[in-house]
């Protein structure tokens, strides 16, 4: 790997920080889905949003595997 190589997608990772970081955002009652406020739902996709976003980091900086 060369060291141009090194690092591709990283910022994709300040996304979901950023985003979980500032609450006067998220912290709400509405909507409403599911019995559940905004807040707890918004946090809960962000939580599987990293998942896929950590996937996509990791295959951009590890394509053989």
């Amino acid at each position: 790997m060369q060291s141009s190589d090194r690092g591709k997608g990283y910022w994709l990772l300040i996304v979901p920080f950023v985003a979980t970081l500032w609450p006067p955002f998220y912290a709400r009652t509405n909507p409403v889905v599911g019995g559940f406020p905004f807040m707890y739902w918004y946090l809960l996709i962000w939580t599987l949003l990293v998942g896929v976003l950590s996937a996509i980091v990791y295959r951009l900086n590890h394509p053989k595997h």
